[in-house]
């Protein structure tokens, strides 16, 4: 039986497969093989949409409030739409009796294939192909490709397709469904149709033009409308190809202009070969993965499982100065309403900072330019500066809504945005690594300075002085654990503020002596004195921290006092099960942790904690730990490398690694999760790579599992590549840049300095030794 696309399927190490239909993981598979290209993103629904399938289309930063508590993500018109029926009974993967289904994403290529070969009630067999792909090349156009073949006899196939305009936002609680839009115009030109909608709140105009055609033994013919009927002989194949448009403009009046530049854009795409379409979009895909992949020789499935979560790292990261920034679950699905946490900072960032600076720089953007909003919110609770809020959407206000469902499933009302207000130092450190790692200094002296110095001085004013004791406080807050609210002096939270407060400090200083004309202009901007600034300084180094003797940090006041309970139970992923007596509203009264909260620090902060430290707290904490989030895995497997635990490490690497593809926590239906994408790849590089920035200078010292034999990535720092390949103890070494120039590098335990163009080898003294253990 003839596969039309086979020649988009051989890359082996590079396949995600589906190999039968199974209706439960209908909605999860969506997410999973999803498509994307930052500008855009669509859900892997099958194209007759069969029952209950959750198609989605989203426009990165475009955002509605209407019929909602709080601004959503607003699911678009779904361009990846066709019914086919013959004597009336639809081509659907319900509705007729499936003998093979196959689906494969190409996630070297981008590139979604199926097979499905269908019986209708009448023992008649339908060879049905498709491909779909949402362009990396041209990042307005979709396309998609479907073959038809009657193998029993003749036969009249009814075609429907356009753009589906009934899908709606999937119902949050007590909400329900909603559409997010109204159709403002629609119709037929020059055999395509166009559509446009705009968002209920009028702040969004959204363009589609979308045209297919059709060949049947090598005649081409274009569909003057949408519904059409064809008669086909048997083993007579019918291509259909279809291309679609889409654009977003802000609604004004010029919505005829926006109508002939887009239909001009698009009628050169629609006229072009399709084939041409697909090798521009692979050539697009092939730049991306020279900066990206990462190559590990061990098992071929842990290769496939890393490129799975590199892949939806690609399809959501976009540049588009500032308008949009990557949601909790990517472009992929509903999750969270599509809000921005410090998941984006703290854990995606860093794969676009080292790979695509221009991406992580666009991150910082979107949170530079809602800081009036942010000064807004700190007025607001009285209070100076700048206060980030919790979840964010379009306009940079607090978009956390008042009740959530718990992980036990009970509905409950959320505190986060009122407490948990460590995310302003979060977006704080993400940008000062931005600044480390590119010298972008035109970035901070447009954005950057400003952003530091307002959290600063957020955390200035926030932090009262207890007289008692002479040291600063910062009470009533959530850590990253959110199992625990409202609590003073969180050890996160506290050092955080300390490291925001003595930063902005130190660049004030630096502008003052090495800019002084421009740090004179900020400071009349801002209202900033010096007195202010040296104020950061006294405060910092009397910010509460309790450690006791054992080197042990007090996640919070009064932690060390509360009910021991012992973890004896994990499943088969070594993650903790909660015993059944222990209910979800006493756990604020244990020691039990959800997630990474004084191991974050120690992981953020590194070179501030020695090792004993670490181990210390790595040993006491670990064991306290349920990680009820996406968010724990990969930070605790970074922390075990650092205190050689290997096994541990490797055992929570692959939790993070396998949380979408294996669904572990049971809602990736609900799309990708970015922290565990972004988190995994942090615990390749700076976990078993050993990456990692001190004094401002990359420094590499591998620890990698000992069935990986090598590793090869590249990195850009300060604007070069470097590429490596390492072992346990070699370190393979090679800088490309522009000009000759040398850099220094921490190489397992010693500076060296390296030229350009040059490849070096790098031997560690004293092998690491290879344990016998189990993973």
């Amino acid at each position: 039986m003839k596969n039309f696309y086979s020649q988009y399927i051989d890359d082996d190490l590079w396949l995600i497969q589906e190999l039968e239909w199974a209706k439960p993981l209908q909605n999860i598979r969506e997410s999973q093989f999803a498509l994307g290209n930052g500008y855009f993103g669509t859900r892997a629904s099958l194209e007759e949409i069969p029952y209950d399938a959750i198609p989605g289309t989203y426009i990165a930063g475009v955002y509605d409030k209407m019929l909602s508590q709080v601004a959503e993500l607003v699911n678009l018109p779904n361009a990846f739409n066709f019914r086919f029926t013959v004597k009336g009974e639809k081509l659907d993967i319900i509705a007729m009796d499936v003998l093979e289904h196959k689906r494969i994403l190409n996630l070297k290529k981008g590139l979604l294939v199926r097979h499905t070969l269908y019986q209708n009630s009448r023992k008649a067999r339908f060879n049905y192909s498709s491909l779909r792909f949402v362009s990396m090349d041209n990042k307005n156009i979709g396309a998609m490709q479907i073959s038809i073949t009657p193998l029993d006899g003749p036969c009249e196939i009814d075609i429907n397709t356009g753009i589906d305009t009934s899908v709606s936002n999937t119902g949050v609680l007590t909400e329900g469904r909603k559409r997010h839009f109204r159709v403002k115009e629609l119709g037929q030109a020059q055999n395509t149709g166009y559509l446009a909608v705009e968002t209920l709140e009028k702040k969004h105009a959204i363009i589609y033009w979308a045209g297919f055609y059709y060949e049947i033994n090598g005649k081409k013919a274009f569909a003057r409308n949408n519904i059409l009927s064809l008669k086909l002989k048997k083993n007579q194949t019918i291509t259909l190809t279809k291309i679609f448009y889409i654009k977003r403009f802000p609604c004004d009046n010029n919505s005829s202009r926006h109508k002939q530049e887009t239909f001009k854009a698009f009628s050169g795409v629609f006229h072009a070969k399709f084939e041409d379409l697909v090798k521009d979009h692979i050539r697009a895909w092939k730049r991306l993965w020279k900066k990206a992949d990462i190559l590990i020789e061990g098992t071929a499935n842990l290769q496939q499982n890393l490129r799975f979560n590199i892949y939806h790292m690609l399809i959501c990261a976009n540049a588009d100065n500032g308008f949009s920034s990557i949601g909790a679950r990517t472009l992929t699905g509903e999750g969270y309403r599509g809000h921005i946490f410090w998941d984006t900072e703290i854990y995606l960032m860093p794969f676009y900072l080292f790979n695509f600076p221009e991406v992580a720089r666009n991150i910082l953007l979107y949170r530079s330019k809602r800081l009036p909003m942010a000064r807004q919110a700190a007025r607001k609770e009285g209070f100076k500066g700048a206060k980030f809020p919790w979840e964010s959407a379009g306009s940079g206000e607090e978009e956390t809504p008042e009740w959530a469902k718990d992980i036990d499933g009970s509905i409950i009302k959320i505190l986060t945005h009122k407490f948990e207000q460590h995310i302003t130092s979060d977006i704080s450190y993400a940008l000062y690594k931005y600044y480390a790692a590119t010298q972008d200094e035109k970035f901070m002296r447009d954005f950057g300075y400003e952003v530091m110095f307002e959290t600063a001085r957020f955390w200035a004013s926030r932090s009262v002085l207890n007289k008692k004791t002479k040291k600063y406080e910062i009470n009533g807050v959530i850590g990253p654990d959110e199992f625990h609210l409202n609590v003073n002096n969180n050890a996160y939270t506290n050092i955080m503020a300390k490291w925001n407060l003595i930063t902005a400090y130190r660049l004030f200083r630096k502008i003052k002596k090495d800019a002084p004309s421009f740090s004179s202009t900020l400071q009349r901007k801002l209202g900033l004195k010096d007195r202010e600034a040296r104020d950061w300084k006294k405060i910092a180094p009397r910010l509460s921290e309790n450690i006791n003797r054992g080197r042990i940090v007090e996640q919070f006041d009064g932690y060390f006092r509360l009910k021991k309970v012992s973890i004896t139970e994990t499943d088969e992923n070594g993650i903790p099960i909660i015993s059944p007596k222990l209910k979800t509203q006493q756990l604020d009264k244990t020691q039990v942790v959800k997630q990474a909260d004084t191991l974050m620090l120690m992981y953020l902060l590194s070179d501030v904690y020695s090792l004993k430290t670490k181990l210390a707290n790595y040993n006491f904490y670990i064991e306290r730990t349920l990680h009820k989030s996406s968010l724990s895995p990969s930070i605790h497997s970074i922390v075990a490398c650092a205190c050689s635990d290997l096994q541990r490490a490797y055992s929570l690497f692959n939790v993070s690694l396998r949380m979408d593809i294996s669904n572990l926590y049971g809602n990736t239906k609900e799309g990708i999760h970015g922290a565990s994408l972004g988190g995994t790849w942090q615990a390749v590089i700076f976990g078993f790579a050993g990456v990692s920035i001190d004094k401002e200078r990359l420094c590499v010292n591998p620890g990698m599992p000992h069935s990986w034999k090598k590793m090869v990535f590249s990195l850009l720092w300060k604007g070069d590549m470097l590429e490596l390949e390492l072992t346990n103890n070699t370190i393979e070494v090679k800088l490309l840049a522009h000009k000759k120039k040398r850099l220094q590098l921490g190489i397992f335990d010693k500076v060296t300095s390296i030229k350009a163009g040059k490849k070096y080898t790098f031997k560690r003294i004293g092998p690491v030794l290879a344990k016998e253990y189990h993973y």
